[in-house]
């Protein structure tokens, strides 16, 4: 489990404020705005290098393409279209804008790729006498393997959800762990189910906190260590289904149940999203959020642009005309294999 979030919440609370723009420093002007953001992001983002290894970011080349495009008397739509085109060559889905009459947003990190999910094939599986326990959807299939349904870690669950869940599969051969299209939410929730597939603490990762202005300034890495629940585990094997939907506290879920025993990851590479967020606001009072902790693997890996899984498996034209859940099928085999 991360450890302390409790302290996260004053972390968070601590880097927000200092985030904050004195609307003293920059003018309620297009220019001001736009000098706002960039200084925002210049001193709070946190993945500045690793972006520019992976496709040649240049912040301040970003500066010099983007500063032409401001002018005094520009609306506040052209105005906010420019700003949402700065943000989104950074190429982060938890990088955002809010003004009164839109959002902008990055959503090429699923949007891209092929869903490998399809709602109508779910209701075949689930049926219409499927059980519900807060945000899980759950049943035995017909060979026996146990199905777990979580759409978002919005949606909060309890100990004694889990409790109930796992002792009506008990006697299955096996479970099926579906999160496709989770696009997070809370990152207990995560840590809670994923605590129930391990008897024994194990290190699933790492995070930095910004320290500083600098694209540079973090602290030393503090490890992420998944605690066992104190409720009923799960001993048998384990596949969880993903695909590019599964986005930032589901992504982390994704990591920890890799380094779970007995777990086998099907589908789809995840969608990343491996920055916890921060807020800010512009002197226009528009709201930005961006990536401000970086989060690892076990191994320091950045999980930002997502997690592979061990099996890569997409829904096929076939299955699909079929009535069949390529990825379902494909973890039922593994699961009822030697």
């Amino acid at each position: 489990m991360i450890k302390s979030f409790y302290t996260f919440i004053g972390l968070v609370a601590a880097i927000a404020l200092s985030s904050c723009v004195d609307e003293e420093e920059f003018a309620d002007t297009p220019r001001g705005n736009f000098e706002a953001l960039w200084k925002i992001m210049d001193e709070r983002y946190c993945f500045f290098d690793y972006k520019s290894e992976e496709y040649g970011l240049d912040w301040d080349g970003v500066y010099a393409k983007y500063s032409p495009r401001i002018s005094d008397g520009m609306t506040d739509d052209w105005l906010f279209e420019v700003l949402g085109d700065m943000l989104g060559e950074l190429r982060d889905g938890h990088v955002n804008m809010y003004a009164p009459f839109d959002n902008a947003r990055y959503w090429s990190w699923k949007e891209d790729y092929p869903a490998n999910f399809s709602d109508s094939l779910l209701r075949r599986y689930l049926g219409t006498d499927y059980k519900i326990a807060s945000g899980l959807q759950y049943r035995k299939l017909d060979d026996n393997i146990g199905y777990i349904y979580y759409p978002s870690f919005s949606n909060a669950i309890g100990d004694g959800n889990l409790d109930e869940v796992l002792f009506y599969l008990a006697p299955c051969n096996g479970l099926i762990l579906d999160v496709r299209g989770n696009g997070g939410g809370q990152l207990t929730m995560a840590e809670k189910l994923a605590g129930r597939f391990t008897d024994e603490p194990v290190l699933v990762g790492y995070m930095c906190h910004k320290t500083g202005p600098g694209h540079n300034d973090f602290s030393s890495p503090e490890k992420q260590t998944l605690k066992p629940s104190a409720g009923i585990r799960w001993h048998k094997k384990v596949v969880v289904l993903t695909n590019r939907g599964v986005f930032s506290a589901a992504n982390e879920f994704v990591k920890y149940m890799k380094c779970c025993p007995n777990v086998t990851v099907v589908g789809d590479k995840t969608g990343g999203g491996a920055g916890m967020p921060m807020s800010s606001e512009l002197p226009n009072g528009w709201a930005v959020r961006f990536s401000a902790c970086p989060m690892y693997d076990r191994d320091m890996r950045c999980t930002e642009f997502g997690i592979e899984p061990d099996y890569n498996v997409g829904l096929t034209d076939g299955d699909f005309l079929n009535g069949k859940d390529t990825l379902i099928e494909f973890a039922r085999r593994l699961l009822n294999s030697n």
